[in-house]
């Protein structure tokens, strides 16, 4: 018979694994780390969000969005209303927690008082709050988008339970709310739950029309500063990236400089077909289609369609300068 259908060995009673010196030897690397990062105050408690808090706070979210989709299996109709209040109060209190948790570690980052954290994340939470029925909205547009988009879809309900893209625009249109409210922090970790389950890489940052749809998904990849517009079609393995990084002219270490516009904007009615590669801070018009592992670092007009074969045959427009790109 194969080892592999034995248990495991049962360790010794007097079994040594050395642990107080390795304990030390752990406590010794934090503190290298915290003194490396001017962090070597005591602390007291956990003093960074937990992902997997907002794990669950974005699983009850789903739920008050769609209650009957994404709730719980149980639920009636009856009790919809109650059911969204109580799990809404619930859940913008948890992040209220991990709001606070933020706003005092970019107090600390920035070597601010962190005085008004309480009042601050009071604010922001109830500002995303009030936008949820304006995401619910963006959301419904969305799931109609990957319904009429995929000729294998057989309603909406089954696109909403079971397209990993509409997942990703799911967590991105609540993480891109946290984002824009000043908590970025949240919002990456929001967006990394969706990549780690889907395999799509949102960038919170990135501002997306309605009606956006991503089919398969996997591999696809949008940036911090991609600008995409109303009813635009992405297939797996897209990427809307940067084609170079900007050196901060202001530090002397070569560090990169942060927030700049760096990633393709894609005006309505785009279509981007599996594997293209679009770099830069380049414009794709409106009503454009993609081929297929294209690979495009200039602008195109609106109306183009633009493949393997034409980009060898015809010359396209300039990309914009810098100093003229749209932001």
């Amino acid at each position: 018979m194969s080892d592999l259908h034995h248990p495991l060995p049962v360790p010794a009673a007097d079994q040594h694994w050395n642990l107080d010196a390795i304990v030390a030897e752990l406590r010794q690397a934090r503190l290298r780390w915290r003194g490396a990062h001017g962090r070597l105050r005591e602390l007291r408690a956990r003093e960074l969000p937990s992902r997997e808090a907002l794990a669950q706070i974005v699983q009850a979210l789903c739920g008050t969005l769609f209650p009957m989709r994404l709730g719980p299996p149980d639920l009636r109709d009856e009790s919809e209303d109650y059911y969204v209040g109580h799990t809404l109060d619930a859940a913008l209190n948890a992040l209220l927690a991990q709001v606070r948790l933020e706003l005092a570690y970019q107090a600390r980052q920035l070597g601010r008082d962190s005085a008004r954290a309480e009042a601050d994340a009071v604010d922001i939470v109830r500002r995303f709050a009030a936008g949820l029925p304006g995401i619910r909205g963006l959301l419904d547009s969305d799931v109609v988008a990957a319904f009429q988009g995929d000729p294998a879809a057989r309603s909406v309900d089954e696109v909403l339970l079971c397209y990993p893209g509409v997942v990703a625009v799911t967590h991105h249109r609540l993480a891109h709310s946290l984002y824009a409210l000043g908590v970025p922090l949240l919002a990456r970790m929001v967006a990394e739950i969706a990549h780690g389950e889907t395999g799509i890489d949102i960038h919170p940052g990135a501002r997306i029309g309605p009606g956006f749809f991503i089919d398969h998904g996997t591999g696809v990849v949008i940036g911090e500063t991609a600008v995409i517009g109303a009813r635009v079609r992405l297939y797996q393995a897209v990427t809307l990236g940067a084609k170079r990084f900007e050196v901060d002219a202001e530090s002397d270490s070569g560090a990169l400089a942060k927030g700049q516009p760096r990633h393709p904007i894609v005006e309505d009615d785009v279509v981007i077909y599996a594997g293209a590669t679009i770099l830069g801070r380049i414009t794709i018009g409106r009503g454009s289609v993609i081929g297929g592992n294209v690979w495009l670092t200039r602008s195109v007009p609106p109306g183009s369609n633009v493949t393997q074969a034409n980009l060898l045959r015809e010359p396209l427009t300039p990309s914009p300068s810098p100093s003229t790109a749209a932001a």
